[in-house]
């Protein structure tokens, strides 16, 4: 027993041919004891049929906290297929895996993808990640490939240290980061890649309500940035994203080199958490936070970040921004540009207010910084179209 939970390892096959002495012997260890709770340890288990989850079903009457641990997963399928997850708690087993000294080949919002063989590379999440997250990313993913959106498909969640990651076939992978950071004269050809591929994302529609609103999330950003913000400010703000029309394309929401994998001759997305919907200038503030934005007043980050200089991430902007849009007219293309640095300015106000601790330093002259280039450009536009 550990902490007022009863620990009961399950072993072999439990099926019609011994689920009553299963019971039996369960009920033998639980005389006497008093508290909610039961962990089955599923580490040894190798079957369970409707027999034996029935003797789970009939002990949860007695004792409704049953938590189900190191479950495989052909055992999880069981579990997930007759419902039972709906009601238990289950959790998976999960082979344990090192990235100790392996080449870091990506980076994306939420964790850094590493190679851990020729073949096969691992996607770290942070460690506020929970699998059940992991596994909604993946899911993502596969609808993301349904609509036509070349991506990796996970295979298997892996636990690295205190992480989780998803494992995914990778062959000869490269990501854009690396190939402008050992062939810099290939800059152009990256652009063209990238810019065709986001053209073509772009163009697909999602089904109704199967992916987030971009919209509706720039309001969200708005209404938690609003106690840093003046609320003239703030208002406008909402007005401008509300006057944008509503739209059912697909944007990626963090499109930048570190998330575009080169593998087979083909061009693949990673990072699909941020698969939405809306106007594209959603995806170029995003874009402008990745190049521009983020590293403005600290150039080092964009080292940090992409792992190559302030100049070349501004490069790579200017010219993705006039590739996409076929045209070079400075004054067109600047337009677009401050449109999407005011949603982007406004993103990296809350991020910060979420995400850098109380007293530490940086955060007030962050929030300042990044607040008065958001006041300086919202005040220079009436509309958030092009």
């Amino acid at each position: 027993m550990e902490q007022d939970k009863m620990i009961v390892q399950l072993a072999g096959r439990i099926d019609s041919d011994n689920a009553a002495d299963t019971e039996k012997n369960i009920l033998r260890m639980l005389e006497g004891y008093s508290h909610d709770a039961i962990v089955f340890d599923a580490k040894d288990l190798l079957y369970i049929s409707s027999a034996g989850l029935r003797v789970i079903l009939r002990l949860k009457k007695s004792y409704p906290d049953i938590t189900v641990i190191n479950v495989s997963s052909g055992v999880y399928e069981i579990f997930e297929m007759t419902g039972f997850n709906q009601f238990l708690k289950i959790e998976r087993a999960y082979r344990e895996i090192s990235t100790e000294g392996c080449e870091v080949i990506g980076q994306g919002a939420n964790g850094t993808i590493y190679r851990i063989d020729k073949d096969n590379v691992v996607k770290v999440y942070d460690e506020s990640e929970s699998p059940d997250n992991i596994k909604q990313e993946s899911d993502v993913a596969k609808f993301a490939l349904l609509l036509g959106i070349p991506t990796a498909i996970s295979y298997e969640v892996v636990k690295v240290g205190n992480c989780y990651g998803s494992v995914f076939e990778m062959i000869n992978a490269a990501s854009f980061t690396n190939i402008i950071i050992n062939e810099p004269d290939r800059i152009d050809w990256c652009v063209k890649e990238s810019v065709d591929l986001l053209k073509k994302i772009h163009e697909i529609t999602a089904p109704a309500g199967k992916l987030p609103d971009m919209k509706e999330k720039a309001i969200m950003w708005a209404d938690e940035a609003r106690p840093l913000i003046p609320e003239e400010a703030v208002k406008k703000f909402v007005e401008l994203i509300k006057a944008i029309p509503d739209d059912d394309h697909v944007i990626h929401g963090d499109y930048h080199t570190k998330n575009m994998m080169y593998a087979n001759d083909e061009l693949l997305l990673i990072d699909m958490e941020t698969l939405s919907c809306g106007h594209p200038i959603f995806e170029f503030s995003a874009m402008y936070n990745a190049y521009v934005g983020f590293s403005e007043f600290d150039h080092d980050n964009m080292m940090y970040f992409q792992g190559y200089d302030y100049d070349t991430a501004c490069a790579l902007w200017k010219k993705s921004l006039a590739s996409y849009f076929e045209t070079d007219d400075e004054a067109f293309l600047r337009d677009v540009e401050r449109k999407a640095s005011v949603i982007g300015y406004l993103r990296m106000i809350r991020f910060v207010s979420r995400n850098i601790k109380e007293g530490d330093e940086r955060k007030s002259s962050m929030i300042d910084r990044w607040k008065n280039r958001f006041l300086e450009e919202l005040g220079q536009i009436d509309s958030l179209m092009y």
